[in-house]
């Protein structure tokens, strides 16, 4: 059996295990009957079980043979799953911190406790804000390079609440959705609970490819596109500016609604203009401050037309009411004083150094990143599978990202996805040196 045959059958027994069409306990064929129903050599049908036992998806028992087995894969090998076992280094999720932070905190909320308006923020307010909050807030924008007014801005719990509102607010069951063949997925996520369906693009460089979009928009009715031009996630692209004019050309022609999710834009220092300057009568612009200061800070702002704030406002109405009195208080100041801005430079600084870490710890490896992002994408060599890659890991003690969580497209790469930012320096270079040793291993 050919190279090119072999492992799509690894793939292919390895998705319905996960899907759950070969559920736990489910004995398999013997090795020679795969191997006739396969047209293949028993050894080889031997190789293709050993793979799947490596990767964790079955077990071998001796005069039974082998059978699925009810763990896949612990909690923590995909961003899709919240938690981290206790012990584990963690290249699975980024919640960079820089030291100093917690004083910070500590000083803004005795500030906060010393202003004499403690008893507003113990009220309900409005659902996108007060107006001196938006106005904060699109004062913060313009120094993105977004011009906007106001009334025009929506605070919300965090970019992934404002995601979900706009989701909410503008789109329908069974609406489709075009988006990047690797995208975030904490959209997935929302396109499944809302029932969306989501159109991948291919990549086309630092963007995806905008002719397949235009063919996607002359083939279907596409009501969205859902975007990251500034530092995507997971590959850390910035689309130039002339792939954001085209883009924002299509959005016009075809009546799309975009989304243009922003959470990492601040890693980019000088960015082209964002897509809502050039599309903003279709355009919604979503961001926030969990990584650019901290995650716990669920603070987060929307930016969209006139047209759709009540339609926004309702959402938020909905799913929150209105953002906590004291988080956006305190968001606010940091706002306004320039820490967040001190922040965001630091972040950036440090960023730097942690891709540098990467790439002469993983030197030799093919990367994919920005030079000052909290994540790098690893494509792994051939015949090596992320699975097991992930799994072998695991029992090293590392946490990591398998490409599936990302993937919109039946096919998955073999990738895996590093967080850089939520270890110190010292720990991420041994680390990766863990990384590297296990996938040259992986290899042979």
């Amino acid at each position: 059996m050919t190279q090119a045959r072999y492992l799509p059958l690894v793939d292919e027994l390895a998705a319905q295990i996960r899907s759950g069409r070969l559920p736990p306990g489910t004995r398999l064929p013997t090795h020679r009957r795969l191997a006739e129903r396969h047209g293949i050599a028993l050894v080889t049908a031997t190789r293709v079980y050993a793979e799947l036992e490596s990767m964790g998806l079955v077990s071998g028992e001796v005069g039974r043979g082998t059978f699925v087995r009810e763990t896949v894969l612990p909690r923590g090998l995909g961003v899709d799953q919240w938690a981290v076992a206790a012990g584990l280094v963690d290249l699975n999720f980024n919640y960079p911190a820089l030291p100093g932070q917690a004083k910070l905190l500590s000083r803004a909320l005795r500030q906060l406790a010393a202003g004499g308006n403690l008893e507003a923020l113990l009220r309900y307010g409005p659902h996108g804000g007060w107006p001196h909050e938006r106005a904060c807030v699109a004062r913060h924008l313009l120094s993105r390079g977004l011009a906007v007014e106001p009334g025009n801005v929506l605070v919300v719990d965090g970019a992934q609440h404002g995601l979900a509102v706009t989701a909410m607010a503008l789109l329908r069951p069974g609406d489709v959705v075009a988006v990047d063949a690797l995208t975030y997925p904490g959209f997935k996520v929302l396109a499944e609970m809302l029932r969306l369906e989501l159109a991948p693009l291919p990549s086309a460089g630092q963007g995806a490819d905008l002719d397949a979009l235009e063919r996607l928009c002359l083939r279907r009715r596409v009501r969205a596109a859902y975007v990251m031009p500034t530092l995507h996630n997971p590959l850390g692209w910035v689309s130039s500016a002339s792939w954001r004019r085209r883009l924002a050309a299509i959005v016009r022609r075809h009546g799309l609604i975009a989304i243009e999710d922003a959470a990492y834009a601040f890693l980019e220092k000088d960015p082209p203009a964002p897509l809502a300057t050039l599309a903003a009568e279709a355009t919604v612009y979503v961001s926030g401050l969990s990584k650019s200061v901290a995650t716990g800070l669920r603070f987060g702002f929307v930016a969209a037309p006139a047209a759709w704030v009540p339609k926004l406002e309702r959402a938020i109405r909905v799913t929150t009411w209105n953002t906590p009195g004291i988080v956006t208080a305190l968001a606010c100041a940091w706002l306004d004083d320039g820490t967040v801005k001190r922040l965001e430079a630091e972040k950036r600084r440090d960023a730097a150094a942690r891709q540098a870490i990467a790439r002469e710890t993983l030197a030799g490896l093919t990367l994919v990143g920005h030079p000052a992002s909290y994540f790098v994408w690893l494509a792994l060599p051939l015949e090596v599978r992320a699975d097991r890659v992930a799994a072998a890991l695991l029992d090293e003690g590392l946490s990591v990202s398998t490409a599936e969580p990302f993937a919109t497209s039946k096919q998955v790469p073999h990738a895996i996805r590093l967080a850089l930012g939520s270890v110190g320096l010292d720990g991420l270079r041994a680390a990766l040196q863990v990384v590297e040793r296990v996938v040259r291993e992986q290899a042979c």
